[in-house]
């Protein structure tokens, strides 16, 4: 029964610190500055790209043995579900942005509405929709 609510305490708080580094990182990737975007999608890649054991790995051993810090196993699996989920929840709020019509987006600027007013009242809302059963599956993943 323990094991069963840390696995839940650890995938809950993964995921909800993922979601909000993961939209900073969307965000980051939709930017029309280069080397910002290009950050986010290293971070992404690089990610995305290697296994989560591989990152507990690193984050537990990295902190303990390299850096000399005595950082506890949970908080170490914390910090490597955190990396792992946000560049996953990134990719799933930037697929979820780019799926909302390009209409809307045109819509709103004729309205009279700027970038940050456009992505908060328009935009989000409409992607939130869309993102939700994708997190729902990062959450289950998580888990597992």
């Amino acid at each position: 029964v323990k094991g069963i609510v840390n696995t839940i305490i650890l995938s809950a708080i993964g995921v909800i610190i993922g979601a909000v580094l993961g939209t900073l990182i969307a965000l980051a990737k939709l930017s029309k500055i280069k080397i910002i975007s290009w950050i986010a999608a290293a971070y992404i890649e690089i990610s995305r790209g290697t296994p989560l054991l591989v990152q507990v790995f690193i984050v537990f051993f990295g902190t303990t043995a390299a850096l000399g810090l005595d950082i506890s196993a949970f908080i170490c699996g914390i910090i490597a579900l955190i990396i792992n989920s946000s560049a996953y929840i990134a990719e799933i709020i930037r697929a979820g942005i780019n799926a909302v019509d390009k209409g809307q987006t045109e819509a709103a600027q004729c309205l009279g509405l700027n970038y940050n007013q456009t992505m908060k009242n328009v935009i989000m809302p409409q992607a939130i929709k869309n993102i939700l059963p994708a997190l729902g599956n990062e959450f289950v993943t998580l888990i597992k």
